[in-house]
């Protein structure tokens, strides 16, 4: 079977998603290979500021522009763990990049980084990841779980959350309020 590869994609969940976890999500798929898949959903945001989490890790926050943004719900996976998502990738100490661009970095010192007023131009800040097992994404996929379309940085990092799913749509050509239940794929 040829193996595709998602890394650097959205993950556009299908309308008759039912997992809680993932309807009406888009994901950001940070990497993807035999060993599977690992990514971020994009597009929930939780009740809890970036202001709340660094006074939760005793950082100080410096940036005021960043105080009231939300932290978002990356997945069920290691939801008590910290996930930045961030573009330029920069020098941190636990960074797997993802695009020329993009890093995924777990170490706290990006978020002393930010604290301070220093930091990588654009972050999304997620309280868990998703994950898939080796071929279970491509599984999922070939059951129109879930649209797929290269990613562009801009939906995840210059649009407020609401606005993601539908701009990834567009990416499609598909309008999301149109899109049928028993879409196939394109």
């Amino acid at each position: 079977m040829g193996s595709i590869n998602l890394t650097h994609h959205f993950l556009i969940a299908m309308p008759n998603m039912v997992d809680p976890f993932f309807s009406r999500t888009l994901t950001y798929i940070c990497e993807h290979n035999e060993q599977g898949a690992l990514g971020l959903v994009v597009n929930r945001p939780i009740d809890m500021t970036l202001e709340a989490l660094f006074e939760q890790i005793s950082v100080p926050l410096a940036r005021e522009d960043l105080r009231g943004v939300p932290v978002h719900f990356g997945g069920p996976v290691q939801m008590d763990r910290g996930f930045v998502l961030h573009r330029p990738v920069g020098e941190w100490q636990s960074t797997m990049p993802v695009q020329d661009d993009i890093g995924l970095t777990t170490s706290k010192d990006i978020l002393q980084a930010v604290g301070r007023g220093e930091g990588p131009r654009s972050l999304l800040v997620t309280l868990g990841y998703a994950g898939w097992a080796p071929g279970q994404l491509e599984q999922e996929i070939s059951q129109n779980a879930w649209l797929t379309v290269r990613a562009q940085p801009s939906v995840i990092f210059d649009l407020p959350p609401e606005e993601r799913l539908p701009a990834a749509m567009e990416l499609l050509g598909i309008d999301f309020a149109r899109l049928s239940d028993d879409a196939g794929h394109a």
